[in-house]
């Protein structure tokens, strides 16, 4: 591998997602901050000084991320994984913290952490690894199941906390990353029907239910399970092509529930309208090519697993959350990366670009992606070099 100069697009694009995100979360909850009780006396800029002091830890640790020397990225496997495990296992101890319903935080000095944010991220670098191995065959049942279980056994305790939409995030990006890695379609096709009935069986739980029906007919009861997508819908089709207007916005006052957090795109919706949503979209489109880049320049197995793990991470909460917000999917709690409130998602993400730049200063001597330049096996991609059983040099 040669040294080069790190991808800078990335770094311009991730940071105009952040300052969106900044104005965003500002305009957002400034007047609901201002008069709730525990917030009154620190005025509307309480939510945005969070954000910003998660954006100096952040941006610390894509600093460590991006001086770390790269073979250390391959060192840091096991002991992620391990931490990862033991912090989302804790979420059930007296440091545990409970809200609606659910327990998925930790208490970490000065605020709360959610474990299931660095599954993910822990996940990618796992699978990475193992699919790197020399030992690896794509034509395995054994090799198969090991990922799958390790997947199950962090999936089972999102479930237990319960995060549904964790665990259908974190099973997604875990056979993209086996579907890449080149394993044999009729394991992930088989498996992925065995798990059909498990899945029905886990959507029958009353309020997951409800969240179905709300999905697939909102306005059936707007005032009830469909409230929180039908306001969301107003708000984006409110906002018109220019939007109201930064500050103008009115689902913000307690119209629309978790506006700064998982809904906020709706938000950029209804205050900069069309254009500012699809600025959005376009942004995330260009992480996931930046990604793809850095990833198909990559010599070695274990760096381009990784790069393109990381760009599958990131794109796939993107596009949930677009769906959700949109009502093309059902409600599933995910923040939109880089956007929404919140420190985990934030922490996590900015982790993963950090490793994603540090990865971008080194490429092939022989450029990888030239088979998928050809227009042959264009629809092939990144699989293809399995397929002809053909190795990275």
């Amino acid at each position: 591998m040669k040294k080069g100069s790190i991808d800078k697009t990335l770094i311009i694009v991730v940071t105009i997602l952040i300052v969106i995100g900044l104005i965003a979360v500002y305009s957002s909850t400034s007047v609901l901050a201002s008069i709730k009780a525990k917030y009154a006396d620190k005025g509307g800029m309480i939510y945005l000084q969070k954000q910003i002091f998660t954006l100096v830890i952040g941006f610390f640790l894509v600093a460590l991320f991006v001086l770390l020397p790269i073979e250390k990225l391959k060192k840091i496997v096991f002991p992620f994984l391990i931490l990862s495990f033991i912090m989302l296992v804790a979420v059930f101890t007296p440091l545990g913290v409970t809200a609606g319903g659910a327990r998925r935080w930790l208490r970490l000095w000065p605020s709360v952490f959610q474990p299931s944010e660095l599954v993910k991220l822990a996940m990618v670098f796992f699978l990475a690894w193992y699919m790197s191995r020399e030992s690896f065959q794509k034509d395995s049942i054994k090799d198969f199941l090991i990922p799958i279980m390790i997947m199950g056994v962090f999936q089972i305790i999102f479930l237990k906390q319960p995060d549904f939409g964790a665990a259908m995030t974190l099973g997604i990006i875990t056979f993209v990353m086996l579907f890449i890695g080149g394993m044999r379609l009729r394991f992930l096709i088989f498996s992925i029907i065995l798990l059909i009935p498990v899945v029905f069986y886990l959507l029958k739980e009353p309020y997951r239910w409800r969240r179905i029906m709300s999905f697939v007919d909102p306005w059936s009861d707007p005032h009830g399970s469909g409230f929180q997508l039908v306001q969301s819908l107003i708000a984006l089709g409110s906002g018109g092509l220019t939007g109201k207007g930064l500050g103008e916005g009115k689902q913000k006052l307690a119209f629309l529930p978790e506006i700064h957090t998982d809904f906020i795109f709706a938000h950029i919706g209804e205050e900069m309208g069309f254009i500012g949503v699809c600025l959005v979209v376009i942004l995330f489109f260009f992480i996931c090519m930046r990604g793809l880049s850095i990833a198909s320049k990559q010599s070695e197995p274990f760096y381009y697993f990784l790069a393109s793990g990381i760009t599958i991470m990131i794109s796939i909460q993107a596009l949930i959350n677009f769906a959700v917000v949109t009502g093309m999917a059902p409600t599933k709690g995910l923040p939109l990366p880089f956007i929404s409130y919140g420190g985990s998602s934030l922490l996590v993400n900015l982790i993963a670009v950090g490793v994603l730049l540090n990865l971008s200063r080194f490429e092939s001597n022989t450029a990888i992606n030239e088979l998928t330049m050809n227009k042959k096996n264009k629809l092939r991609g990144y699989r293809y070099y399995y397929y002809k059983g053909r190795r990275f040099s």
